[in-house]
């Protein structure tokens, strides 16, 4: 499997607009960081909604990437997520990531976004991401993750 590097490495040469940076990689989770700056504020001085869903998109990626290797065309299909409070326009957005279940074609995982340095979160998401059929792993089956068999 890719280790943080390579990830990292492919997002920066892939993705060179992305302004998250990998900080952990592994056991079917991540941990992206996106500072935060003038650019990333709307009116009122909070974080933009956008720039959060951008946080768990990359996160939900790079937990997925991490689990099932470099597959660049594993996509999006659904994100739904919840603001629960107004984050800091003074701290980075830290998004954690557990998959939840990963699949042969799907790969759902859940990310909680947090205030660097705060330990209540100002987000919660739950996402889900298509995986092409041509990057099918050997063993044929999914993966419940954190579920006894």
């Amino acid at each position: 499997m890719p280790t943080h590097a390579d990830i990292s490495a492919f997002l920066a040469t892939e993705f060179p607009q992305n302004k998250c940076t990998v900080e952990a990689v592994g056991n079917a989770s991540a941990t992206v960081r996106h500072p935060v700056g003038f650019a990333e504020l709307r009116p009122g001085g909070t974080v933009s909604g956008p720039v959060m869903m951008a946080v768990v998109d990359v996160a939900l990626y790079v937990a997925i990437l991490g689990e099932i290797g470099i597959v660049p065309l594993t996509v999006t299909t659904s994100l739904n997520i919840n603001f629960l409070r107004k984050p800091s326009a003074e701290r980075a957005i830290i998004g954690v990531c557990k998959l939840l279940k990963l699949g042969k074609s799907l790969a759902v995982g859940e990310v909680s976004l947090y205030s660097e340095g705060i330990a209540e979160p100002v987000a919660h998401a739950v996402g889900t991401y298509s995986i092409p059929r041509d990057s099918a792993r050997a063993s044929g089956t999914g993966v419940l993750i954190g579920v006894a068999a």
